[in-house]
């Protein structure tokens, strides 16, 4: 298969553009389109032999799930559930834009997007061209176009040469980001930010186009990995400090009670306190962790953790309670999340 590519120069081009686009994602097949980051490749979010396609055109597996993009805030309720303040208040400043929230998933969504744990990443993109193909497909998984390891594709050109034998079709909408200084490599596009917001605080899990400081201007208890490791550091030390100190009150209080009976009795000696060890420390991250590396300035690295997520930035072991509702159908799940037609 070679991808076709669509030019969207023109009124007329671009309609037939998306269209052929739009035909596309509806059966199952796979297609790369400009967004307002980088280019993407792209398939029907609730198209599960799509999103296979999708991960093996990349080179990824189902450990590594794409993230959704959506037209618009409002669909956000129709896939995320138990939706944080902070994360309502996130999508509400910087949507449109380059800002992903991993949010717990609906249950009663039939798709398989892969090892999602239970979480949805979702993005409104800041493109006008990518939002009018969302209108007519729906949600879209979508990644950055490229092989898993290699620079994403800013341009048609750069996407083709990586994927093009693994598309259907490419939409050219020109270079990417469109606000691109001139000289910048492809490489040091910033991609979006992503934020998981499944736990008490959300947790930066990459810095992108977005700043830190942007994003506590409007949601100030977010930290960063950093930050929460080593508040989850301090907790489990704190825990285990605490857990000694109650071990060592019961001890002296057992070692108070033999005295006054050895007094009492005319014992010769008096039982000694074992001394509590100290706390132990939590021990460090190590290299083979899975939070370790998720948190990345640029680079391939950077691109090569773009939808790593599994348990969100907490990795909390959590038990969801099963949903006992009937499953909705795609027909339905559609009708949910971006209106009947």
């Amino acid at each position: 298969m070679t991808a076709t590519i669509f030019s969207v120069e023109t009124s007329e081009e671009r309609a037939e553009a998306l269209s052929a686009a739009a035909t596309a994602v509806q059966g199952g097949r796979v297609i790369v389109v400009p967004t307002d980051t980088v280019y993407g490749i792209a398939a029907d979010a609730f198209s599960a032999g799509g999103v296979r396609a999708l991960l093996a055109a990349k080179g990824r597996s189902r450990q590594m799930p794409p993230p959704v993009l959506i037209y618009d805030p409002s669909v956000l309720p129709g896939l995320a559930d138990r939706i944080s303040s902070d994360a309502q208040a996130l999508a509400d400043a910087f949507w449109p834009g380059a800002l992903t929230l991993i949010c717990h998933a609906q249950p009663s969504l039939t798709w398989d997007l892969g090892e999602t744990k239970g979480t949805v990443a979702l993005r409104v993109p800041d493109d006008e061209l990518t939002i009018e193909l969302l209108r007519q497909t729906g949600p879209l998984a979508v990644s950055s176009a490229n092989k898993t390891g290699r620079t994403a594709a800013t341009t048609a050109e750069e996407a083709n040469s990586q994927l093009g034998e693994n598309v259907n079709l490419i939409i050219d909408g020109g270079m990417r980001p469109r606000n691109r200084a001139e000289g910048t490599a492809a490489q040091d596009i910033a991609p979006s930010t992503i934020i998981d917001c499944t736990g008490d605080v959300p947790v930066v899990v990459r810095e992108g186009a977005i700043s830190l400081a942007e994003i506590r201007s409007v949601a100030p208890s977010v930290m960063t990995r950093d930050e929460w490791e080593e508040q989850k550091r301090q907790a489990a030390q704190s825990s285990l400090q605490n857990a000694g100190g109650s071990v060592a009150a019961s001890s002296v209080e057992q070692s108070q009670a033999g005295e006054t009976e050895s007094k009492d009795s005319g014992s010769p000696h008096d039982d000694a306190v074992e001394p509590i060890k100290p706390a132990r420390q939590a021990a460090p991250v190590s290299a083979g962790s899975p939070l370790n590396g998720l948190v990345t300035a640029s680079g391939a690295q950077t691109q090569a953790i773009d939808q790593l997520r599994t348990e969100g930035a907490h990795f909390v072991d959590t038990k969801r309670v099963s949903d006992q509702t009937k499953p909705l159908s795609v027909s339905d799940a559609r009708a949910l999340v971006f209106g009947e037609d």
